[in-house]
């Protein structure tokens, strides 16, 4: 009887959450409850180091250039300005240069991140949708058509052509009825109706053609703080719009129906990343031209880094993505010594064989 009387706490012991087996063990470890934590304290190391990364690759491009400037120097220019000859080569030409290949590289990383994750294809970029193209043929017929010469004036055709494509595709994709497969054909044959046109303009009139042979190539070497100034608040806009739409992201990446039944609102977070994208590339690529590879890769790598939680992804390609504009541009500077080379075209070197690896080692299905 003392026995019978002493043995039922035994199972309530384990009933209790104490038990030791290798059964048991395994179900208390089911829920994970410090998994997620522990990713996202992964992740948000990460972020920190990229954060680091960016911090040195600015005052890289701060530093090096054409002339040799010693760090004294160059830390009187930034904060002691005095009017010396060093003084204005980083005040007055590094410093915006630097300040606008931030902003660019930012808008052509988020932009490429949003992209993917609108049209569901990890090879999608910011152009996919013809808002390069469109920037381009307005920026061109500018020239050509109402003698348009300054940066500022590029800005806001620049501008207004992105925006007329986007309107464009988003009605010829189906408008509300719009899906990423129809966005995307609508995109392609929007930019190579543009493609035409600019081709068509440039052959016709030298001079337009002169003055675009230089912005198509991307360059941050005509960049000035009036430049910087007249993109910022666009590109400022297109952040906040695209970080607002990063849930609603998540929820299309599992198809629409299922983000219907997660309650997204379809039409509306098509149409708020539509428009962030065209106000970020439409910036980005009046002040510096098309510039390829930066809104492709980036996103891309990042991907393998945070997973697909855009959460994640659009700050990490806020960061790593000036890093590489910039990386690139100071290579362009060096290789070249004292003229440089365009920092599109050390993208385009660069980029190509660093993608063309990532696609064979990776699985493009992922998003």
């Amino acid at each position: 009887m003392l026995v019978d009387r002493h043995s039922p706490p035994a199972p309530a012991a384990k009933a209790a959450g104490e038990p030791d087996g290798p059964g048991a063990a395994g179900a208390a470890a089911a829920p994970r409850p410090g998994g997620v934590a522990h990713a996202n304290a992964r992740r948000a190391a990460g972020l920190l180091i990229a954060v680091g990364l960016l911090a040195v690759v600015v005052l890289l491009s701060i530093a090096i250039g054409a002339k040799d400037i010693p760090v004294g120097q160059v830390w009187h220019g930034l904060f002691h300005y005095g009017g010396t000859d060093n003084d204005v080569v980083i005040r007055k030409l590094r410093l915006p240069r630097t300040l606008l290949g931030v902003l660019v590289g930012a808008a052509l990383g988020l932009a490429g991140a949003a992209m993917q994750a609108l049209t569901r294809n990890p090879l999608a970029d910011p152009g996919l949708l013809g808002v390069n193209a469109g920037a381009a043929a307005a920026v061109v017929s500018g020239i050509s058509f109402f003698g348009v010469t300054s940066m500022n004036g590029y800005v806001w055709f620049a501008l207004g052509g992105a925006a007329a494509v986007s309107a464009l595709v988003y009605v010829i994709g189906g408008s509300r009825a719009a899906t990423p497969v129809r966005l995307a054909l609508a995109g392609t044959a929007v930019t190579a109706l543009l493609q035409g046109w600019t081709t068509a303009v440039e052959l016709t009139d030298h001079a337009a053609l002169d003055r675009m042979r230089f912005w198509q190539v991307g360059s941050l070497a005509a960049a000035d703080m009036s430049t910087v100034r007249h993109v910022l608040p666009f590109i400022a806009a297109g952040t906040l719009l695209v970080l607002v739409t990063a849930r609603p992201l998540n929820a299309l990446a599992l198809g629409d129906d299922t983000a219907r039944g997660l309650g997204a609102k379809l039409t509306r977070t098509r149409v708020l990343v539509m428009i962030s994208i065209t106000l970020l590339c439409g910036a980005a690529t009046a002040a510096c031209g098309p510039i390829v590879f930066i809104g492709l890769m980036v996103p891309h790598v990042i991907r393998g880094i945070t997973g697909p939680d855009m959460r994640w992804i659009l700050p990490y390609a806020a960061v790593l993505s000036p890093v590489l504009l910039l990386g690139s541009d100071v290579i362009g500077r060096l290789v070249t010594r004292p003229a440089e080379l365009q920092v599109g075209i050390v993208t385009a070197v660069l980029g190509g064989p660093v993608f063309i690896f990532l696609v064979r080692r990776r699985k493009m299905a992922e998003l």
